[in-house]
């Protein structure tokens, strides 16, 4: 298990392409559960992305591949925004990395991975939103709760073909086989979808140790009675664990505090890092 980045109760970051400043404050937390010897999953929180990755059981070394992820991810720190092609190559480079990994056999490894990204599309500020596999990112606005993300899966394929319900998905005896993933020497294949990022939206991204165990009015109803994120995320992971634990189980709780606009004195002369240093 890999864990890149701490958690924030306020950080600022500052788009000056587009003369907007963005608050953020979030928290992760992850678990190996109570059936598995390892925490195949890893994860970053280093702004501007956030991102789960989700180590493939019954592989070799899937925690090698989770990690080399979220490593190749986290290169991408230090920017105010990212574009889906930056993250199109350290996915890239991290199947490169994978195969030179310790305990990889000449099958390979995979891993799962989604996550949430700061972007600029069409001249505002966005949600780059990324998944390969089945770990999920979900939004929270105005108490209605949405799964951004499609599953890579069998059971979402007979789902999307109408042969079983939602309901039967979720206890089929297939629902832990993917259909796509990062590794097994093959090149990454993401799908991005693009949300606003507008004040007052959470957002939450997760491993599929946590949808195992918990519904999605379960997911709600805890995202919706902790308002701090660091509540929300330990809340999350202790029902999961509560409601039978049977899979590694991580979480990143993501809130948008503010969106203001941010233009800059005339004459003023242009800061030296467009994200600045945590707050609180």
């Amino acid at each position: 298990m890999t864990q890149i980045g701490q958690g924030s109760t306020g950080f600022t970051v500052v788009l000056p392409s587009v003369q907007k400043t963005v608050t953020l404050a979030w928290a992760a937390l992850t678990d190996t559960g109570h059936r598995r010897q390892v925490n195949e999953d890893s994860l970053v929180t280093e702004p501007p992305v956030f991102a789960v990755a989700d180590g493939m059981g019954g592989h070799s070394a899937g925690d090698v591949a989770s990690a080399a992820v979220v490593t190749r991810l986290a290169e991408l720190a230090g920017t105010d925004h990212l574009e889906a092609e930056a993250i199109n190559q350290a996915l890239g480079l991290s199947v490169i990395d994978m195969a030179a990994g310790e305990g990889v056999t000449d099958l390979g490894t995979g891993t799962t991975v989604t996550g949430a990204a700061i972007g600029i599309v069409s001249g505002a500020p966005q949600w780059i939103v990324f998944n390969i596999g089945d770990s999920r990112v979900y939004q929270l606005t105005s108490g209605v709760l949405e799964q951004v993300t499609t599953d890579h899966s069998v059971v979402q394929e007979l789902v999307d073909a109408g042969r079983i319900t939602r309901d039967e998905a979720d206890v089929h005896p297939h629902g832990n086989i993917v259909t796509r993933a990062v590794g097994f020497h093959e090149p990454p294949v993401p799908d991005y979808r693009i949300r606003p990022l507008q004040a007052g939206m959470r957002m939450l991204i997760c491993s599929d140790g946590l949808t195992k165990e918990l519904t999605a009015y379960g997911i709600r109803h805890f995202l919706i009675s902790n308002p701090r994120a660091d509540d929300a995320a330990r809340a999350l992971v202790e029902a999961a664990l509560d409601n039978g634990g049977r899979d590694n189980v991580t979480v990143i709780v993501l809130d948008v505090l503010t969106v203001e606009d941010s233009v800059p004195p005339e004459n003023a002369a242009p800061p030296e890092d467009s994200v600045p240093p945590e707050l609180g």
